[in-house]
């Protein structure tokens, strides 16, 4: 069980990390060194290889999540903030789908049709759900570590 959860936490962190990495340290440095449409080839380029990762990061997150609720009882036997890390990880993966069908794809079409302002625009609404995403994940790991701690 202990492999469940080393894989599970490690899934965590690079999704989480990668967004806390691209938000407070990419972001603001290909801000200040790249004009729009770098910027945008950037973005596209980062987000693409992201996107790939994180499919793999949320399949493993699912599995190793569900197999250790069932190790531990089933759902109605899981302490309460297994339940909200439950229903705050399936919200994240939502706005994941949201972040990547609904923005990210027209965003790199954009891109790849150097329509610099739609891309900027698809750019800003992806970024606004990368900080949605990224307070919900700190929000879990936090409740959870204050949890186990206690």
């Amino acid at each position: 069980m202990i492999a469940y959860k080393l894989i599970h936490l490690l899934a965590v962190l690079a999704w989480v990390g990668g967004m806390f990495f691209a938000y407070t340290m990419l972001r603001p440095a290909a801000a200040e060194a790249l004009q729009p449409a770098g910027r945008m080839r950037l973005w596209n380029a980062v987000l693409h290889r992201f996107f790939n990762w994180m499919w793999a990061a949320i399949g493993l997150i699912l599995i190793t999540g569900f197999y250790l609720i069932y190790k531990y009882g089933g759902i109605a036997h899981v302490a309460a903030h297994v339940h909200s890390m439950l229903v705050l990880g399936l919200l994240m993966m939502v706005i994941y789908c949201y972040a990547f069908f609904g923005c990210y794809v027209p965003f790199s079409l954009h891109v790849a049709k150097k329509r610099w302002e739609e891309a900027e625009a698809q750019w800003v609404r992806i970024r606004r759900l990368i900080v949605l995403n990224l307070a919900l994940g700190l929000l879990i790991i936090i409740a959870v570590e204050i949890v186990m701690a206690g």
